[in-house]
């Protein structure tokens, strides 16, 4: 355990951060197996490349990693 009060804070602040980084990469993950199920619709793809596009800008996972979630999601085009 830290000593230094400025240790303390930062202590709790980086676990604060971890059970809000936990539950958000949970809300991710399940919007992404909504989005991949054979039932999903556009609503719910919308609704995981929101939430990739949020989770990049903050950090939560890299830029290029939501990306290739958000390329693989994507309809098929038609040849």
């Amino acid at each position: 355990m830290p000593n230094i009060a400025s240790a303390k804070k930062n202590l709790r602040k980086s676990r604060a951060a971890a059970v809000r980084n936990r539950a958000q990469r949970a809300e991710l993950r399940t919007a992404l197996k909504k989005a991949r199920s054979a039932e999903s619709s556009e609503e719910m793809r919308l609704a995981a490349v929101r939430l990739l596009d949020r989770a990049a800008r903050k950090g939560l996972i890299h830029r290029n990693t939501a990306e290739r979630h958000k390329t693989r999601s994507a309809p098929k085009a038609a040849l």
